[in-house]
């Protein structure tokens, strides 16, 4: 389905201020749908082809009284109530309507006001009462709202739904007047109140004139034993906070419903969640509406997921140390052995050992078990410089970018990555004859090298580590090669991370190592 910002580029002369306006507008038109009970349609006009695609629109391109709007209307956007039933199950967003077709749409926006259908419509099956309000920017009709109320569901309304539906007619106005959504207040919160969650309406001077039973409920949970009504709201609200805590200064201004904003208030063991909505209409405050949600649940389940992440992090800092500890035991051992071949095993094992220590201290600060893989791998790499062959001295280099990885591929990425370093290093340039050899013409040369690349994709990494070493013994076969190091790069990559692995001669001489890794995106 197209999206609104796609609808108006393509068939409309909206400016990006106009398209910013509706934005903002329809981010919290659920509102104004589940006070009406009724289902929201936006429409904008279409552009002229006289106009042509690039001319920005002026206030001449409202057209005279009494005249059709341009070349039609698209659908840009929709919205059904979840307070009633709805007059569209199908959707309609990209829909077109030509000049006249819809007077209803017309008349509005060329008249500048709310207008209201005398009958029914009956042309989807159901009786339906249409409304269209004039989305109004600068003083400009950018758009317009075609509200429609499904009848079959009328009766006499509650005084719940009397004041759903005077707020609803509060907004509408302030829509038509340019006033709402207001500019630079958009909702705060991951999960702002809703209608159905509790509502009180403010008279112009903050008294409680309604209050719904689901905000009425809120208040008892927070201790208020009184009853809402009539009571200054604001002044209530402050009294029921936890006495010597901190007072957020935006509650008392929030909950007299002064100005447009979200906040909280936690008292007797209970949080509540309020957002005030100011009307002002024709010029003149009229009251407010306030929407309230006990969020008591959802704050608990919040603070045991944060001290369950601090546990985690704890645990991650405790292997870490650990690991660090058995680093340092096996670095002991080493020192204290006189055959070579046991000296360099232990050593080994130190840096396998080191390499996983490192993911842990990264996960130890990670707020998630995610963690930027290329810090990892320039800790690696230094580490594996540290330690190299004492006949020349070789910094691996890193090009590319490793990304956001999960802690379960970061972990064996990291032993495979000190792996591949540590077999370039040793076997290229400091072990046996060979390696002895290219050593030394890479210290006379000045061009030893070791690279690490890395590609990534959405759903792959690549890492390919290359060296202008000795190369590959003759007939070498990773499938039957008998070296530890590599068994455990091939079982890491192959059957715990689900990769490819192939090593193979470099052209002009040494060896590229490439690991493909299926990994899915981690946003950063």
């Amino acid at each position: 389905m197209p999206t609104l910002t796609d609808l108006a580029r393509n068939y409309t002369n909206l400016t990006g201020a106009d398209l910013e306006w509706l934005h903002s507008l329809v981010s919290d038109w659920q509102l104004l749908a589940d006070l009406s009970f009724a289902d929201l349609i936006l429409w904008v006009p279409l552009r002229s082809p006289a106009q042509g695609p690039e001319r920005e629109p002026s206030p001449d391109d409202t057209p005279p009284e009494g005249e059709p709007a341009g070349a039609g209307w698209v659908a840009v956007a929709q919205m059904r109530p979840t307070t009633g039933p709805t007059s569209f199950p199908e959707d309609v967003v990209g829909s077109r309507v030509s000049p006249g077709e819809r007077p209803l749409l017309d008349t509005a926006r060329t008249e500048q006001r709310i207008w209201r259908e005398s009958d029914p419509d009956w042309t989807t099956g159901v009786p339906v009462r249409a409304e269209a309000i004039p989305v109004t920017r600068e003083g400009h009709a950018i758009a317009v709202i075609e509200r429609s109320t499904n009848l079959n569901s009328a009766r006499t309304p509650s005084r719940l739904e009397l004041t759903y539906l005077q707020g609803a007619d509060d907004l509408s106005r302030m829509v038509s007047e340019g006033t709402f959504p207001y500019h630079g207040h958009d909702a705060m919160m991951v999960r702002s109140p809703r209608v159905g969650d509790g509502l009180l309406r403010l008279d112009a001077t903050g008294r409680v004139t309604y209050a719904s039973p689901n905000a009425q409920s809120a208040y008892r949970r927070l201790g208020l034993a009184a009853d809402l009504m009539g009571a200054e709201l604001g002044v209530a609200t402050r009294q029921l906070s936890t006495p010597g805590e901190p007072v957020d200064e935006s509650l008392t201004l929030v909950a007299r419903g002064r100005a447009p904003g979200e906040t909280e208030i936690d008292g007797n063991g209970a949080v509540v969640q309020l957002r005030a909505i100011p009307l002002v209409v024709g010029g003149n405050r009229t009251g407010a509406l306030i929407m309230v949600r006990d969020v008591t649940e959802l704050r608990r389940r919040e603070r045991e997921l944060l001290s369950k992440e601090a546990t985690i992090r704890e645990i991650h800092h405790r292997v870490k140390n650990n690991l660090q500890t058995v680093a340092a035991l096996l670095r002991l051992q080493a020192r204290r052995l006189q055959a070579p071949e046991a000296r360099a095993a232990l050593e080994e094992a130190v840096r396998r050992v080191g390499s996983i220590a490192i993911v842990h201290e990264t996960l130890s600060h990670a707020p998630e078990e995610i963690v930027d893989f290329d810090d990892i791998a320039y800790r690696v790499a230094m580490m594996a410089g540290e330690v190299s062959s004492p006949e020349v001295r070789i910094t691996p280099k890193i090009t590319g970018q490793f990304g956001m990885l999960s802690a379960s591929v970061a972990t064996p990425l990291a032993m495979v990555l000190t792996e591949l370093l540590q077999n370039a290093l040793e076997h290229g340039f400091g072990g046996g004859p060979a390696g002895n050899c290219a050593a030394k013409e890479a210290q006379d040369k000045d061009d030893g090298m070791i690279e690490v690349l890395a590609a990534r994709a959405p759903e792959q990494l690549t890492v390919t580590v290359s060296d202008s070493g000795a190369g590959l013994p003759e007939g070498f076969d990773i499938e039957s090669s008998t070296s530890l190091g590599l068994q455990i790069v091939r079982t890491l990559v192959v059957a715990e991370l689900g990769g490819r692995l192939s090593i193979t001669p470099r052209a002009g001489g040494g060896t590229v190592a490439v690991v493909d890794l299926p990994v899915r995106y981690e946003p950063s």
